[in-house]
């Protein structure tokens, strides 16, 4: 049963969230604070966390930073009650794999971290365990990848969206597609998308301001091209 750390200074919607993910199926521990958070962390090593931004003390974004440096792979949803994109996006780029703003609805949101979960599972794309573009090395069933002997540092989120780019080379989605095929979402963001393409292009790319790997397609999406894309010498 996988184990869910919500951290929230709230007590009645700490409640209501633990109850629904308590009712799914999952085991629940909790924290009013950062400082109680990271303790918990430490004693209970959780499947992943429920994180809220506005803690009391150490804010919810300082617990972030220090939950990765401590176990770099542990899944994070964040939860605000601020709205504005500036706070969504900078909550993604730091690594989080999900973002939910207040008010939101409990059922969303235990569906969200159910989704977060399952993608946190290796999965062998196309039945390969392997994928391989020039110096770039994936490994589906170790949820690792590599450029030549270098591991990279690939949130879950990351490591889907590159999977699923590599096992469909030439083949151009749009935002709403990747959501669905990769995430499994029906609804959501499509700035979240953006985000990670961009982060994905820092990692994968030799010049991520000129990429060669993941095009963009203009009014469509993007698309995986590889390390020698079609026409290139």
């Amino acid at each position: 049963m996988p184990t869910v750390l919500v951290v929230d200074d709230d007590l009645t919607l700490r409640e209501v969230v633990c109850g629904y993910l308590t009712r799914a199926g999952l085991d629940v521990v909790e924290a009013q604070d950062g400082l109680a958070a990271l303790a918990l962390a430490r004693d209970r090593s959780p499947d992943l966390v429920v994180l809220d931004l506005t803690l009391p003390g150490l804010d919810g974004l300082e617990v972030f930073r220090r939950l990765r440096s401590e176990r770099g792979d542990l899944p994070v949803v964040m939860l605000t009650a601020r709205g504005e994109e500036s706070d969504r996006v900078l909550g993604l780029e730091l690594g989080a794999d999900d973002y939910v703003t207040k008010p939101f609805s409990s059922r969303e949101l235990v569906l969200r971290i159910q989704s977060v979960l399952r993608r946190a599972v290796p999965v062998t794309p196309a039945g390969s365990a392997t994928l391989v573009d020039d110096d770039l090395r994936v490994d589906t069933r170790r949820h690792q990848a590599w450029i030549g002997e270098d591991l990279l540092a690939l949130t879950s989120r990351e490591f889907d969206l590159l999977a699923h780019l590599m096992t469909h080379p030439g083949t151009a989605f749009s935002r709403r597609e990747l959501m669905q095929q990769v995430w499994g979402w029906e609804y959501g963001d499509e700035s979240t998308v953006t985000v990670h393409v961009r982060r994905l292009r820092e990692k994968v790319e030799a010049d991520a301001a000129r990429p060669v790997r993941l095009q963009t397609v203009w009014g469509v999406g993007y698309r995986w091209d590889g390390a020698s894309p079609t026409g290139a010498p």
